[in-house]
């Protein structure tokens, strides 16, 4: 790659995707150091709150999406953040005696999204800050990883919420169960598209990378 130059790395986009980054990698380092020494439930207890704050952050996302100051199409981008405000809001805060949430479907809902969102906000921001863009390296693991994470992240957030309907029946009522029944029915449509929208964007990506190394090759 070419030497960076800077565009602005203190923008408030660039910014926020940074401390957003920096958010997902403290998750990121709690299931990592924290969940082997405490385990469940423990680990659940003490990391539920920032996880709810750290998520609701990405409501911004919509925002931005919907104004036009980012590029992402605004219906993949609520369909993912809202099915994540689902869990957090809908299970974390509203039913935190869920069965699951003291199980492993948590900590593998944690390593799915931490991981992910750690590389997709800093492949943002060197998107935004430098004009050479992000490293090849990160924008092999932004467009590879999903294949593995998000069928994990879509697996464990299916298993806490159908964990939480009888919950929701006792706390709440019958209509609070069949909500969350219709919310993960809505993934049968939803997963096909947030997953072939990265799948579109991998081959674009990987063709272009290809494409960059037999340039550099006949160089």
């Amino acid at each position: 790659m070419s030497k960076s130059k800077t565009v602005n790395p203190l923008s408030p986009l660039a910014l926020y995707n940074l401390v957003s980054a920096a958010g997902w990698a403290y998750i990121l380092y709690t299931v990592v150091a924290w969940y082997p020494v405490l385990g469940q439930p423990e680990y659940y207890l003490r990391t539920k709150d920032i996880v709810i704050l750290i998520q609701c952050g990405a409501v911004i996302e919509v925002f931005n999406s919907a104004l036009g100051i980012v590029r992402s199409p605004i219906v993949t981008t609520s369909a993912q953040v809202l099915s994540r405000l689902l869990v957090v809001i809908g299970i974390f805060r509203l039913l935190p005696e869920t069965p699951a949430t003291g199980s492993i479907a948590y900590v593998t809902l944690l390593s799915a999204w931490s991981i992910t969102e750690v590389v997709r906000y800093i492949f943002y921001f060197f998107t935004l800050s430098f004009k050479s863009g992000p490293p090849t390296i990160l924008l092999f693991l932004r467009y590879n990883l999903f294949l593995i994470l998000y069928p994990t992240g879509v697996a464990s957030e299916l298993t806490l919420i159908y964990s939480s309907l009888s919950v929701a029946e006792q706390k709440y009522s019958v209509y609070a169960k069949y909500c969350l029944i219709f919310s993960m029915l809505t993934y049968l449509p939803g997963l096909p598209m947030l997953f072939s929208h990265m799948v579109v964007q991998r081959r674009k990506v990987m063709k272009s990378l290809r494409e960059g190394k037999t340039s550099q090759k006949k160089d």
